[in-house]
C-alpha cells in the first residue's frame, strides 16, 4: 500500500485488510510524507503484520509503490489503495486464482466517498478483458484489483522513469511474459473522490496527441524490457 494524506478513509481500508491476514502475512505500507495524521492512524494498530515505511519523499504513487514492493518478503503480492474497502473473501478468492496463473485481476464496484455506488462493475464500464493489445490501448489493470506472484517483479522492477502508472506497467509485463487471469467477482469497493490521484472509470483529460505520445513511449519501454 502506498499512502499520502489518506487519513479520511484509511482506517476502514486497513480494517478490511487485516481481518483477512494470516499470521505469516504482512501489510507493507510506504507513506509519502503525509502532512495529515495518516501515519498516526497506521501506528495506532500496533500489529506485527503491519510494516510501516515512512519519512520518504516521492513524486507520485508509482515511485511510492515501487519502494513498497522492494520491501515485500512473501511470494504472493497484492496492491492496495489507501481509501478502498476490500470484501471479506478477497484474499482467499484471489490467492486461489493464483494457483492457475501468475497475475490475477478481480472486478470492483466504483463508489463515491460515502460508499454510494457510481458503477456496479468496473469490468462492464471499461469493457475489461485480457490481452496485451487490449490493455495497451485501454488498461484494465487497476492496482487495487491485482494480485501476483513475486517473479513478476523481476521483470517489472525497476519501473521505467516515463511510465504513467505502475499498475498498467505491471499488468502489461505480466501479460507479455506470464499467464494472466481475469476473475469476475467484485471484491473491492473502489472509492472515487476529489483527492484521487488516478482517474479510474473516468475519461482521460489528456489530449489525443498526448495519448499517442504516451502509447509510443510505453511500446518502446515494453520492447526494451
Amino acid at each position: 500500500m502506498a499512502t499520502h494524506n489518506g487519513a479520511s478513509f484509511i482506517k476502514k481500508q486497513i480494517d478490511s485488510i487485516v481481518n483477512q491476514l494470516n499470521a505469516d502475512d504482512e501489510l507493507v505500507i510506504s507513506d509519502d510524507s503525509s502532512s495529515d495524521n495518516t501515519v498516526e492512524v497506521l501506528q495506532s494498530y500496533n500489529r506485527s503484520q503491519i510494516k510501516l515505511l515512512s519519512n520518504e519523499k516521492f513524486n507520485g504513487p508509482s515511485r511510492n509503490f515501487e519502494y513498497a514492493l522492494g520491501h515485500c518478503a512473501n511470494e504472493i503480492i497484492f496492491l492496495a489503495d489507501q481509501d478502498d474497502i476490500w470484501h471479506s473473501e478477497k484474499i482467499k478468492v484471489m490467492t486461489g486464482a493464483l494457483k492457475e496463473c501468475d497475475l490475477t485481476v478481480c472486478d470492483c464496484r466504483l463508489v463515491d466517498e460515502n460508499l454510494k455506488t457510481i458503477a456496479p462493475s468496473f469490468f462492464e464500464l471499461n469493457n475489461s478483458r485480457k490481452g496485451l493489445l487490449n490493455n495497451f490501448y485501454k488498461s484494465s489493470f487497476i492496482g487495487c484489483c491485482m494480485a501476483f506472484h513475486r517473479k513478476i517483479l523481476e521483470k517489472a522492477i525497476p519501473f521505467p522513469n516515463e511510465i504513467s502508472m505502475h499498475d498498467q506497467w505491471i499488468g502489461l509485463i505480466a501479460q507479455k511474459y506470464f499467464k494472466v487471469k481475469f476473475i469476475p467477482q467484485i471484491l473491492v469497493d473502489h472509492r472515487r473522490h476529489s483527492k484521487n490521484f488516478s482517474t479510474t472509470g473516468s475519461r482521460s483529460k489528456n489530449s489525443l496527441g498526448k495519448k499517442v505520445i504516451s502509447r509510443v513511449k510505453l511500446a518502446k519501454m515494453l520492447l526494451q524490457r
